[in-house]
């Protein structure tokens, strides 16, 4: 089997000598789905060792390649193109789980971030793989450039692991998921043919980017958004599917308009995520499913395209690189940025650390490869091994760092998981609430939850059997609640429930109001 698919991946599609046949896609299929298999194991022995999982689909890769079964790969151009799929997949996963009660406060810093301390990262990193590893101008800036974005997929999976305040996750999230945009401007300019543009053409370039992408994943977010509002589909499973869709489509709107596809992916995604969509949860499960699916094969490919035996001569340089980009660059970029926000220093300090690459970096690494920029096949090894491992490095400390910095906060009130479904011709809304462990609505009794005239709890499901619940009947955890809710009052009733799940039944008196924000 594998010998087929050796001569496959030799040839490419476009150049295969033989047709491909119905046993190529059942070996296709065996193969893909054993490597799914494995992958899925790995983040269980992941989690349970702290080695990121990205390390692991790297390694099944690699395991898969040349130095390994023997797997010829070495088509750039297709890996780079399955990247950008695969990187739209996370982002919009990314900015579905992003609360905009979190990300609003810091979007001005987050931005900050994102464009000045890009700026900074990238002078800084090329200027050390010049003068210390003997890189020439291009290939330098086009390294800075590369490395100085941080990874969606990394900092989204290790931020919602860690318990930070919701300041600095907001601006880690939102920084990861702004930053890919002017970097991959950057990089694409320094991998272009004949001399470097100017520093404000650059600047101009990236701005109107962004621009056009923003207003185009905004305005594809909201119209998704209400769309999936007030139309009712048939059934709950095209839920996930359409959200999926308009957020690919605001990658797509954003790119051909030659603005920001991954800005304009990542806001649209944001938006739809803080909307109350119906049936929520099976969008966010389906999400999150695709995310993983995105990242596994993305890394297998990346593991596929390097030949770890030619690395050995550029692991020093990449050290070295490393080292000015973590210990410098990005500490020097932070400060730099965040200068006119006064964060403490120790916000600051995590910032710094936090800085995570992954995939991302590997794969803006094959643009100057596409392109034929001398000495490309040199970043791409230098970007690999840097990646690997200052990932190795600054993933499993960032909880400790957390730690030391006394940067943790305590354990809150679990939320409670609230699917809608709509009831379009009732011109209502039944909520599906699932009281979980830590949830303070345990102990409550039904009147005591105090829901707003044309809201009702009807239904009450506990250890299988459901009945209807009386005025007196006190709440336990693992129950679920069937709760109806005229239009009028559906985002007071969830905002209520939420309330009284975080607060317990005096909600509301001690401050809780179920939406981030302290009671009046």
């Amino acid at each position: 089997m594998l010998g087929s698919w050796r001569r496959i991946a030799a040839h490419g599609l476009a150049r295969r000598e033989r047709p491909l046949t119905v046993h190529h896609l059942n070996q296709l299929l065996l193969l893909c789905s054993l490597v799914l298999l494995i992958a899925v194991a790995a983040v269980r022995i992941s989690s349970r060792s702290g080695l990121p999982s990205l390390l692991v689909y790297l390694g099944i890769g690699i395991a898969m390649g040349q130095d390994g079964f023997g797997m010829h790969f070495n088509n750039a151009e297709l890996t780079q193109v399955m990247g950008y799929a695969a990187l739209v997949v996370i982002l919009a996963e990314g900015g579905l789980g992003t609360k905009w009660k979190q990300i609003k406060p810091a979007l001005p810093t987050a931005s900050a971030l994102a464009l000045l301390g890009v700026a900074v990262s990238v002078g800084v990193t090329a200027a050390g793989a010049h003068y210390l590893s003997g890189l020439e101008w291009r290939q330098a800036l086009i390294i800075g450039a590369v490395v100085s974005s941080t990874d969606a997929a990394a900092v989204f999976s290790v931020l919602r692991k860690v318990p930070l305040p919701a300041r600095v996750t907001g601006v880690l999230e939102a920084e990861s998921g702004f930053n890919d945009a002017p970097v991959v401007i950057l990089v694409v300019a320094f991998s272009t043919a004949g001399p470097i543009e100017h520093w404000y053409t650059l600047l101009g370039k990236i701005l109107l980017e962004l621009a056009i992408g923003a207003a185009i994943g905004l305005a594809v977010g909201w119209l998704g958004s209400w769309g999936l509002r007030h139309v009712a589909l048939p059934a709950s499973g095209l839920y996930p599917i359409a959200v999926m869709a308009i957020a690919v489509m605001a990658y797509a709107g954003g790119s051909l308009a030659h603005g920001s596809g991954f800005l304009a992916v990542y806001l649209a995604s944001m938006t739809l995520g803080n909307a109350k969509l119906p049936h929520w949860p099976a969008t966010r499960g389906f999400a999150e499913g695709l995310g993983w699916i995105a990242q596994i094969g993305m890394f297998v490919l990346l593991g596929l395209l390097v030949t770890p035996h030619e690395l050995a001569d550029d692991v020093l340089p990449a050290l070295v690189i490393g080292m000015v980009l973590t210990m410098v660059a990005r500490p020097l970029s932070v400060v730099t940025s965040l200068v006119p926000f006064r964060l403490p220093w120790q916000e600051q300090t995590l910032m710094s650390w936090a800085g995570l690459r992954g995939a991302v970096p590997i794969i803006l690494a094959t643009i100057p490869m596409v392109n034929g920029v001398a000495g490309s096949r040199r970043i791409f090894n230098i970007v690999f091994v840097l990646v690997v491992v200052y990932t190795l490095i600054q993933g499993p400390t960032l909880p400790w760092l957390a730690r030391k910095l006394r940067l943790g906060e305590g354990p809150e009130a679990a939320d409670l998981g609230i699917e809608s479904a709509p009831l379009e011709r009732l011109r209502g809304h039944l909520l599906s609430v699932t009281i979980p462990e830590g949830s303070r609505m345990h102990g409550v009794e039904i009147n005591e939850l105090r829901l707003p005239a044309g809201a009702a709890v009807t239904l009450v499901v506990r250890e299988g059997k459901s009945f209807v619940p009386l005025p007196t009947t006190v709440l336990r955890r693992g129950d679920e609640l069937l709760v109806v809710a005229t239009d009028q009052v559906r985002d007071a009733a969830e905002r209520r429930l939420r309330a009284v799940g975080q607060g317990g039944k005096l909600a509301g008196w001690l401050g809780t109001t179920g939406n981030g924000a302290p009671g009046r």
